[in-house]
This record gives C-alpha cells, structure tokens and sequence, in this order.
C-alpha cells in the first residue's frame, strides 16, 4: 500500500483500514504462534502498512 494512495482517503476510511490491518496482524501472530504461517514475511509487511497509516492519520490530524 502507497502513502499517496492512503493520503487519497478520507479519515473514516484510514480508521477501518486500520482495524482491518490490526485484525491481520493478530491472525498472523497466532498463525505463527500455532505454527501454521509459512510466509513470515506477511507479519512484517502488515506491521508496516500500520505505522504507514498512523502516519497519514497523524498527518491528517494535524492540517
């Protein structure tokens, strides 16, 4: 996901993908805690869309 994709949407929006990543996040942290997750990589992929979108919440905040 691309910053300038994520400043294109209004702050409702930023909010529910922000849920929706936090949801993956925790499914990925069980997946790998049950064994089940073969792609590690997701984790660390999901984590950093989150702080993308914190950034542009913050950033949004503050205009």
């Amino acid at each position: 996901m691309k910053p300038s994709e994520l400043r294109a949407k209004s702050g409702a929006e930023l909010n529910k993908e922000l849920d929706e990543l936090l949801k993956a996040q925790f499914g990925l942290r069980m997946q790998l805690a049950t064994q089940q997750l073969s792609n590690t990589s997701q984790k660390r992929k999901v984590r950093r869309d989150i702080a993308r979108v914190r950034t542009v919440l913050r950033e949004k905040a503050g205009q």
